[in-house]
């Protein structure tokens, strides 16, 4: 995941630190992948199998745009990396919502939900590989509020989804939220990119179980 600019660069442990813990991201990403591919297939849906390609495709672009920026010390390939880095959070939020909205809400709440949330990834994706680096508060607000912005659709939610879903599906919300705490210390916390790389694992890991067990 990206670093805020900032003038204390981050050290060659932590880079380290940063590096592996996304790349575990990256292999358990692809190992989880196909599993999410062939419940979808169980399940016999369409839309199960899509939701769950878009999600697994997501994370993958995710964790490997993170793990490269993180560990290349090439300046000019460094600054592109973290370009793509930035926006493959949109996408990896838009890819989220996918399996929930095609494979839960179904109806027009789904599709209305998913055409907002995948044209602000992909607005989002240009900007961010356009600006780079700049306007990161806004950007940071931007991803907490595309998060967020399934509450808008609870009441379906809670209507089509078991309650340990929903728990599931916000829980991983809660993680990352908390992790943007450390995310934004860069500045004044050795290694606490690395600490907000252990939340984004978590809230993965928690919409994983989501789309595995109950995005159909």
């Amino acid at each position: 995941m990206p670093s805020i600019p900032a003038s204390r660069p981050s050290t060659f442990g932590e880079e380290l630190a940063n590096s592996i813990s996304h790349g575990l991201g990256v292999v358990l990403a692809i190992v989880g992948l196909p599993i999410l591919i062939v419940n979808a297939v169980h399940v016999g849906s369409t839309a199960a199998m899509v939701g769950a390609a878009v999600f697994g495709g997501s994370t993958i672009l995710l964790y490997m745009a993170s793990t490269l920026y993180h560990a290349v010390s090439h300046e000019r390939a460094k600054a592109w990396l973290r370009r793509l880095d930035y926006g493959a959070i949109y996408l990896l939020i838009a890819g989220t919502y996918t399996p929930i909205a095609l494979g839960v809400l179904r109806d027009s709440w789904g599709l209305a939900l998913l055409g907002v949330i995948w044209s602000l990834a992909l607005l989002g994706l240009v900007f961010k590989l356009v600006v780079g680096a700049r306007f990161e508060r806004l950007s940071t607000a931007l991803y907490v509020a595309m998060g967020w912005m399934a509450l808008i659709a609870i009441r379906p939610l809670w209507q089509h989804m078991p309650a340990a879903g929903l728990i599931l599906l916000f829980g991983g919300g809660v993680a990352y939220t908390l992790g943007v705490v450390f995310f934004m210390l860069h500045e004044r916390l050795r290694y606490s990119h690395f600490i907000w790389h252990l939340f984004v694992l978590a809230g993965t890991g928690c919409h994983y179980a989501t789309v595995l067990g109950y995005a159909y």
